[in-house]
């Protein structure tokens, strides 16, 4: 992973996001690999209020790599101070005919090395068709 000193923090998180869904979809490494790869071992995500260990995240891998989505980022706008880093983006995926929009509001640590330790996600379905920024 990328460190997120000198990098651009669009750039950082877009690459971030981009290259973990990548792994996992175009490997058939094991996913607690790619996972620790992308994550710290005590890592925490709490997404809409539900909190997702390192257990739970790796868990959740394996419907995503059944089911194969596109997934496309665009981050609208993203801060950092050091290792901290707070984005707005869009997610949008596509699997088996169904698109889905989720706008996110990202509040994150990384460690030095550009491993996520730490996330706080809020999110928001969006009718597809919206192009909302």
């Amino acid at each position: 992973m990328t460190p997120l000193h000198g990098t651009d923090p669009k750039e950082f998180i877009a690459d971030f996001f981009t290259s973990f869904a990548e792994e996992l979809l175009r490997s058939d490494e094991d996913p607690a690999v790619i996972v620790d790869r992308f994550h710290t071992p005590d890592i925490v995500q709490v997404a809409d209020g539900h909190r997702i260990d390192r257990d739970k995240l790796i868990a959740h891998t394996r419907p995503v790599r059944k089911n194969r989505p596109t997934i496309r980022m665009e981050v609208h706008e993203a801060i950092a101070d050091d290792e901290r880093i707070a984005a707005r983006y869009t997610l949008r995926s596509s699997q088996r005919g169904k698109d889905l929009v989720t706008e996110v509001h990202f509040f994150g640590h990384f460690t030095a090395d550009g491993r996520m330790r730490r996330a706080h996600m809020a999110t928001r379905s969006v009718p597809a068709l919206d192009s909302t920024e």
